[in-house]
């Protein structure tokens, strides 16, 4: 439930990870975006807790070298804004697992709340998979996610991926919710904080054009596509354990494709749009081998260089499983969708970069233009997710001269030119939705599992060898099959 609540008296982030990549270049940039633009309270505090020997002041400079005054272009200011931030930021050393260090985290929190006050406790767990639960259990064994009802509201914040299949996320899931409730829990998944996929419903249920054309009857299939130009570079020791379909495919990929396949929602309470996205999971089969092409890139030139294949990667075995490219095909099996395939793939290594969901409209029936010399086009609506955030509409319209002649042309809306505004990152509307208790762009326990149906007995049959990646040359379009896939249903990967 969205909170009516004012801001609280005092805020409390707690980054656990705060020494790793994704703390210091995502997270805490993130939280200082929100401070320069005065979304914060004006009592808060951030707290960065890991295992890294390191002080005060080198945390505190590792910070200001990743932070950057996206809303404030004055130099002066932003130098005063850094170091207002940065006085508002500690670090206590520990260990995850470690009771005494979490206490030394609590007193350190108690310094600074209001005894008389309200306050809020936000614990980010910017961790590796496998400290989720020895980091929960310890937060919780000292009392840290306890809530006192009018006072303090405590709010743990999950990084994916969320287990590695439907049994380990159950799993997971239970242990969790013996730590604390389900509506502390903020499982987190960057691409919903996007501005564009944000738009989604936007777009579908606020004009009328789009909402009566969004189905079956006039939508002849949609491709969602997330693409890398580069390998594994740097992730090797985590990307080999989990490969695109976790990575990638069962989460970003999954979500963008029930926000375009979802019922309209009642009203815009988190419940109600989580409702939506549930039922459309729970209409998709489990991927079969026929549905799917997995692929692992080999070595190639690409771009004037010769690029290491996957099983030459620093780190990677000799005989890895590991798939970096999947494509499939997914139908949503219910009135609206029955019979549109929803053509879904991710890769690294390949040609481009880029994300996107293309949906591909019927032609029209008994065109009167069918026979001329330029047959009309079937219209398609892109949506690009990045790079450079845009929408646009293919029409076909007359070229201007003596003939009727037809020209596809694109109606473009991009986001940089179209609005005179900075586009926050996709963490800083994810965090300020943790601070004010929006829900709605959060994974739901019942949405996790009805993902990990979908995918979990294809990750087995990759596991035990029963299915094979692959090779497709580093910087190509993926394995050729892939371009088989979607040939059977009359379409391309663009």
């Amino acid at each position: 439930m969205i909170e009516i609540l004012s801001k609280p008296s005092m805020l409390s982030v707690v980054v656990l990870g705060a020494s790793g990549d994704l703390a210091v270049k995502k997270i805490f940039p993130a939280l200082f975006s929100l401070y320069c633009r005065r979304l914060l309270p004006a009592s808060f505090h951030c707290y960065g807790f890991a295992r890294t020997e390191m002080s005060e002041s080198a945390f505190r400079q590792l910070l200001m070298s990743h932070l950057t005054c996206r809303y404030t272009p004055g130099e002066t200011e932003c130098h005063d804004l850094m170091e207002g931030f940065l006085g508002h930021c500690s670090y206590v050393q520990g260990n995850y697992d470690d009771q005494a260090s979490f206490v030394r985290l609590q007193r350190e929190l108690e310094k600074r709340e209001h005894k008389d006050g309200t306050t809020k406790r936000i614990f980010y767990l910017s961790v590796p998979p496998f400290i989720f639960l020895p980091a929960s259990k310890t937060l919780h064994e000292t009392g840290l996610l306890a809530e006192i009802p009018g006072t303090l509201q405590c709010r743990l914040v999950l990084e994916k991926p969320f287990g590695r299949d439907r049994a380990s996320s159950d799993a997971l899931t239970k242990d969790i919710a013996a730590l604390c409730d389900e509506s502390q829990i903020y499982r987190i998944d960057h691409y919903l904080g996007k501005e564009v996929v944000q738009n989604l419903m936007a777009l579908r249920f606020s004009n009328l054009i789009f909402e009566p054309l969004w189905n079956r009857n006039n939508i002849d299939n949609v491709r969602i596509s997330w693409t890398e130009e580069i390998g594994v570079e740097g992730r090797a020791g985590y990307f080999d354990q989990y490969g695109i379909i976790r990575d990638v495919m069962q989460n970003h990929l999954l979500q963008m494709l029930a926000l375009v396949a979802m019922g309209e929602p009642g009203n815009l309470h988190p419940e109600s749009v989580r409702d939506e996205k549930v039922k459309v999971l729970r209409s998709i089969q489990p991927v079969t081998e026929e549905q799917i092409v997995i692929g692992q890139y080999s070595a190639a030139s690409f771009r004037g260089r010769q690029r290491a294949g996957y099983l030459e990667e620093p780190g990677i075995a000799a005989d890895s499983r590991t798939d970096t490219y999947a494509a499939t095909v997914l139908h949503v099996q219910n009135r609206r969708w029955d019979g549109v395939p929803f053509l879904v793939r991710a890769g690294k290594a390949l040609g481009d970069q880029k994300a996107e969901i293309r949906i591909t409209f019927r032609e029209v029936p008994a065109n009167i233009f069918a026979a001329s010399p330029t047959p009309p086009l079937a219209n398609e609506l892109v949506i690009r997710v990045q790079p450079d955030p845009a929408l646009s509409l293919s029409v076909m319209t007359k070229v201007p001269g003596l003939r009727m002649s037809l020209h596809k042309t694109e109606l473009n809306l991009s986001y940089a030119s179209a609005f005179n505004a900075t586009i926050p990152e996709a963490y800083e509307s994810l965090l300020l939705d943790v601070i004010r208790g929006d829900k709605s762009l959060f994974i739901r326990d019942d949405e996790l599992a009805a993902s990990w149906d979908i995918f979990t007995p294809i990750l087995h049959a990759l596991e035990d060898g029963s299915v094979k990646p692959l090779p497709y040359a580093y910087g190509s379009n993926g394995p050729e099959a892939s371009d088989a896939l979607a040939a059977r249903y009359n379409t391309r990967w663009e």
